[in-house]
């Protein structure tokens, strides 16, 4: 049960009233447990439908096998119900349209002692893409083509077309949120941005690594020494936090506040601008109009 979900759940509440209760005054366990049970039986066929995604008509179910209307439940990761997730996944072929002269028409605007040039390769990139199928192809086809636009803008402005692997002074920053208790930071490794999007802060790495298979806390350097975990670093970022947005229609600008939201309103409009710049240019080279809410 999800962390949203299970704190606003009834029996999830008076479970946790028992819990507490039992261990500060064993009088109150027995009335208190009567209660739960009542409740229970009151509960038990709402709970028992939810668990096999039998909402209600305007609901949906999430992951966890409960019912709500929230983007918790209705989002990314609803299994059932009024789902509001982009359309399925079409037949575009992403190789066509990014093209080697495509990529490589970025990394042509680097200088050549970059050590991006030979570490971003489009190879690499085609090779990750196997694993995300619903990457550049939800809804039309021109849909797909602003939603690789939109990536390779923002790939092109954190690595200033693909020159840079690591973030420039990096190593001085920590990028460590000690709140975090899920994946807590080693004291020796910095979590400072790499790879196209420049992946930064314990708790991307944690759950990148989680996700794609290495160890993100202990050795977020490989990010910065293995191509193919650099993108699909990229690719999982993307897929987390910016590509259901984006495919539900909200725009450019919402991927630019899910991946670096500190420049958004006004904040570091030089920033905004590039990032938007380098859509449009892209969404021009794929023959799309770029479309609505471009900036954040």
């Amino acid at each position: 049960m999800g962390d949203s979900e299970k704190d606003f759940h009834p029996i999830y509440i008076a479970l946790q009233s028992f819990t507490f209760k039992h261990h500060t005054n064993k009088m109150k366990t027995t009335l208190l447990f009567g209660g739960i049970f009542l409740a229970g039986i009151l509960l038990l066929p709402e709970l028992a439908a939810s668990q096999k995604c039998n909402c209600g008509p305007h609901q949906c179910c999430s992951k966890y096998g409960f019912c709500g209307t929230t983007k918790a439940y209705c989002g990314k990761d609803c299994r059932g119900g009024a789902c509001s997730l982009p359309a399925p996944p079409n037949n575009v072929y992403v190789p066509g349209i990014v093209t080697n002269a495509f990529f490589n028409g970025i990394v042509a605007k680097s200088a050549r002692n970059c050590p991006g040039r030979s570490f971003y390769t489009r190879d690499a990139f085609l090779t990750v893409i196997k694993n995300y199928p619903r990457f550049g192809r939800s809804g039309s086809i021109a849909d797909s083509k602003r939603e690789l636009a939109a990536f390779f803008a923002h790939v092109t402005y954190e690595t200033k077309h693909f020159c840079y692997i690591e973030e420039i002074n990096g190593r001085s920053k920590s990028y460590c949120d000690t709140v975090d208790s899920q994946y807590p930071c080693n004291p020796k490794k910095r979590y400072y941005g790499r790879g196209p999007i420049q992946l930064a802060w314990n708790y991307n790495y944690g759950a990148a690594g989680k996700s794609l298979g290495f160890d993100g806390i202990n050795n977020p350097d490989i990010v910065a020494t293995n191509r193919v975990i650099s993108f699909k670093t990229a690719l999982w970022f993307w897929m987390e936090n910016v590509h259901w947005d984006f495919a539900s229609g909200k725009g450019f600008g919402a991927t630019i506040q899910a991946i670096n939201g500190i420049e958004c309103k006004g904040k570091n409009r030089v920033a905004v601008r590039s990032r938007v710049a380098y859509y449009i240019n892209y969404c021009k080279q794929f023959g799309v109009p770029s479309g609505r809410n471009l900036w954040c």
